[in-house]
């Protein structure tokens, strides 16, 4: 990959190589984007001092171990909070304090995100939509806070906007389209805790667009994981932009924070966040071969610490799971008697592909539960009982079973003939 010295990406190559001091998240692009932001703060040289080292390894937390893991050996994370999900099925593969409701920093800019891009899906919003820059939403161009420099009172587009909240991090972004769509920062807030609870995000309340600090703004290593788990499913058109390594507005070219996505193909997203309440942060979604796992780090203590937990987390996740398919597509699972039809019986199936995680080597089982009491009429493709997939007795996941066929009511002389004949057990 050809590089120019303006733009940013020597500095998180830097980082992806452990160039930088481990407390360092360096980037710069310009003159305007040189200066450090709060949520990811550059370090003021390329060479760490011994000082700096010391100060970094001071600041690391002891490793914390899982308190929960599908798999053996899981690793430990000097973070406050961690957590390794699978994608598909949204089971939790590890973690530790998973429910613990921390400062999220940047990462609450993916709650932002989400919702511009829910709106874009519903035609609330337009991509080509213009929104103003208001006075409180400019970034002054100081050193405390991220910004995409944004000029005060331009109109900038909410596809641009959406780009300059996902991949430069900018709190005046973030802050201009919760005005366009809520009139005010408090007004968004409200929409993003409202569509938290819908996601089941439980373990969280946002304050503001932006992560900026909030004695009341928090979530948790789970919660995030499911937002990023709903970012991906429900906006498949938009979820590229988290891939993107860099974008330029205004002039001014700024390179994506997460390190990973310069040195890991697998890695697609999602974000980096961080001030000095939260620590260092990183939400990350990688796919391998059938598998995609979402990862989350809080509060570790430098941008290379949050990388490099983040690949070992990963690394454990992908050689420790495998996908299996515990039944075929296609295949006729049982047969579910039915009552007062034409048939006496449907066969059941399953209603798409089955794809399961479970730890590398293990042996699934499965066992139907049919629907009790099932009566025509009854529909082609109609849930009618599940399948379960067990392991030494232990739950690895369900799929519902459906109607591979219609079944109609029987008329009243043969229903009556059914009604008598089960009387008598036969």
């Amino acid at each position: 990959m050809q590089i120019k010295t303006s733009s940013l990406l020597p500095f998180f190559f830097a980082i992806a190589a452990g160039v930088l001091a481990p407390g360092a998240a360096a980037f710069a692009a310009g003159a305007h984007a040189s200066k450090p932001a709060a949520h990811e703060k550059a370090a003021p040289s390329k060479k760490a001092t011994p000082s700096k080292k010391t100060a970094a390894a001071a600041n690391a937390l002891p490793p914390l171990e899982a308190q929960t893991a599908l798999a053996a050996n899981p690793p430990a994370l000097p973070a406050k909070a961690w957590l390794l999900m699978d994608f598909d099925s949204g089971e939790v593969l590890a973690s530790a304090n998973a429910d613990e409701a921390l400062p999220p920093a940047s990462l609450t800019k993916m709650m932002t995100s989400y919702i511009v891009e829910q709106a874009l899906r519903s035609g609330k919003l337009k991509p080509t939509d213009l929104v103003t820059v208001s006075q409180n939403a400019w970034c002054r161009g100081s050193s405390t806070e991220s910004c995409m420099y944004l000029p005060l009172n331009s109109q900038a587009t909410v596809i641009d906007l959406l780009r300059g909240i996902i991949i430069q991090s900018g709190n005046d972004a973030s802050k201009a389209i919760a005005e366009h769509m809520a009139a005010s920062e408090e007004g968004f807030a409200k929409l993003m805790n409202a569509e938290a609870q819908r996601l089941g995000m439980t373990h969280t309340h946002f304050v503001n667009p932006t992560g900026l600090p909030d004695p009341a703004h928090k979530s948790s290593a789970r919660d995030l994981a499911i937002l990023a788990r709903a970012i991906i499913k429900d906006g498949a058109e938009y979820y590229p932009i988290y891939a993107e390594r860099e974008f330029k507005y205004n002039g001014i070219k700024q390179g994506n924070r997460n390190a990973l996505l310069y040195t890991d193909p697998s890695v697609d997203g999602l974000k980096t966040g961080h001030t000095e309440e939260a620590g260092y942060c990183l939400v990350t979604s990688s796919k391998r071969n059938d598998m995609r796992l979402i990862s989350v780090i809080l509060n570790t203590h430098s941008a290379q610490a949050r990388a490099d937990q983040t690949r070992t987390l990963l690394g454990w996740g992908f050689g420790s799971f495998e996908k299996t398919t515990p039944i075929q597509p296609g295949a006729v699972v049982t047969t579910a008697k039915i009552s007062f039809g034409k048939a006496d019986t449907v066969a059941a199936g399953l209603g798409a592909p089955w794809l399961l995680t479970v730890p590398r080597g293990v042996q699934v089982q499965t066992a139907v539960v049919l629907k009790p009491g099932l009566e025509a009429p009854v529909t082609k493709g109609a849930v009618i009982g599940k399948v379960i997939a067990t392991s030494n007795g232990k739950p690895m996941g369900e799929a519902p079973l459906v109607a591979q066929a219609d079944v109609e009511r029987a008329g009243w002389l043969l229903r009556a003939w059914q009604h008598i004949t089960s009387l008598f057990g036969k």
